[in-house]
């Protein structure tokens, strides 16, 4: 079985700065498991940790050590804010996942739409883990129908977020693809109306272009919300995007 192992641990002051962790029963400090940070979407103005734990239990089921960050959210902070705190609460877990049978060696981000971006920014844009003190510590990034470049903004979300940094391309993560990036792997659905799949197919391209790893799978009929939905055993029929993501950091 699968429990929550841990309850809002601190990764900073703030009440948002902190985290679940969830385990699956074998996981011990003599048979670590690989560690996953996973990042629920909002529009970066809302959404809850407390909402999103069956998709990170989910995730735990396959074999992970799962931490499921609150961040701080619009209109209290703007970016870079919830980026920085993405950072932070991943660092911070590298440091007590070993307290929950993880192997921080072994770990990656994962994210859905806004937390998809805040997956890839952290992954791609070295600045963010630098600054949190844990320049290395990524080792495979997923993201699940993410906005990888959505400029110029047309949405209310993403100017409120965004609208205000004084370079908007430091906002797109696909500004920061690069080779020697950790690998990529990149779900989207074909029937995405809130997040196109083209932000997938581009960053994709761009990342083999320029000689790093990246896999993509687009998914047919489904939709932005499908894509973390998929992962609960309701409606797990549809689309196996929790084997594959699994299948990718395995």
């Amino acid at each position: 079985g699968v429990r929550r192992v841990a309850r809002s641990l601190a990764y900073g002051s703030h009440p948002r700065q902190v985290f679940d962790v969830f385990a699956p029963a074998v996981a011990s400090a003599e048979r670590p498991l690989p560690v996953l940070v996973f990042f629920y979407g909002g529009g970066w103005d809302s959404g809850s940790k407390d909402v999103y734990g069956w998709a990170a239990q989910a995730l735990a089921a396959q074999g992970f050590v799962v931490a499921v960050p609150d961040y701080r959210l619009v209109p209290e902070v703007h970016h870079p804010v919830f980026i920085e705190d993405a950072a932070a609460a991943t660092a911070r877990m590298a440091e007590v996942a070993a307290t929950y049978g993880g192997d921080p060696r072994r770990l990656g981000v994962l994210g859905h739409s806004a937390g998809g971006h805040l997956a890839m920014m952290i992954t791609l844009d070295r600045r963010y883990m630098q600054a949190a003190g844990a320049p290395d510590l990524i080792k495979a990034a997923a993201g699940l129908a993410g906005p990888y470049e959505f400029l110029p903004f047309d949405v209310a979300a993403s100017v409120n977020a965004f609208g205000r940094a004084p370079d908007l391309l430091a906002t797109q993560p696909l500004t920061f693809a690069r080779a020697d990036a950790p690998p990529i792997w990149l779900g989207h659905g074909t029937a995405d109306v809130t997040v196109h799949d083209e932000d997938s197919i581009l960053l994709d391209a761009r990342t083999r272009e320029l000689g790093g790893r990246s896999e993509l799978k687009l998914y047919p009929g489904l939709t932005h919300e499908d894509l973390v939905a998929t992962f609960s055993p309701l409606f797990r029929k549809k689309a196996p995007v929790l084997a594959d993501v699994s299948g990718f950091f395995r």
